[in-house]
Formats: structure tokens, C-alpha cells, sequence
């Protein structure tokens, strides 16, 4: 399984990368990465035509878990693919902040 650190991943994220959120609804729309576009994991195989291929693909929920189990799944799959470790939460604790409410990218 690949998986990125917080610090990278604030990187590709500066640089606009594509973010999934892999987490149920009511999960994202609490605070999310300002960008992730939700992605549950019960709906993420029936979804993958929507997903970019030729460039990374980052994972995130929680805490890492899921993304890390749906990282697995999109790498098989094809796609260049990362979890980002530790989650929503490490994101939080590195003081940056989550966007609240069911729109991906903040207003």
C-alpha cells in the first residue's frame, strides 16, 4: 500500500491535487480537506470512470484506515494511487483547516 505523509501530502494539495474523501456523508459534511471530492467507500468501485488516470490519486478519511484499504483497491485497479496517513485528523493536527458542509471545494 502507498502512503503519504501530511507534510507531502500538504504539497500535492497546495499544488491542487485530486483528493478523495472515502468517509460517509454525514462524516464529511462535519470537516473535510477543502477540495476532497466524496467518494464512499461502498460507492468507490461503481465510481472509478470519474477518477483521473496519468496522475496521483490521494485517499483520505478519518484516521487512515480506509484509505489505506481503498488505496489497495485503486492501485489494483490501475491508478496511481496514495493514503494519506493519518487521515482528516492528522490534517487537523497540523493545523490546517476542513471545509463543513457537502460542498468540496470552500466558498
Amino acid at each position: 500500500m502507498r502512503e503519504i505523509t501530511i507534510p507531502a501530502f500538504e504539497t500535492a494539495h497546495s499544488e491542487g491535487a485530486c483528493v478523495i474523501d472515502v468517509r460517509e456523508p454525514g462524516e464529511y459534511v462535519t470537516g473535510h480537506v477543502p477540495g476532497a471530492t466524496l467518494m464512499p467507500m461502498g460507492q468507490l468501485p461503481a465510481r472509478l470512470g470519474e477518477l483521473p488516470r496519468g496522475v496521483p490519486v490521494y485517499v483520505v478519511c478519518a484516521s487512515g484506515n480506509r484509505s489505506a484499504s481503498m488505496t489497495s483497491f485503486l492501485v489494483r485497479a490501475g491508478f496511481e494511487a496514495y493514503s494519506v496517513a493519518g487521515g482528516t485528523s492528522g490534517w487537523v493536527k497540523a493545523g490546517h483547516p476542513v471545509v463543513h458542509g457537502v460542498r468540496p471545494h470552500a466558498a
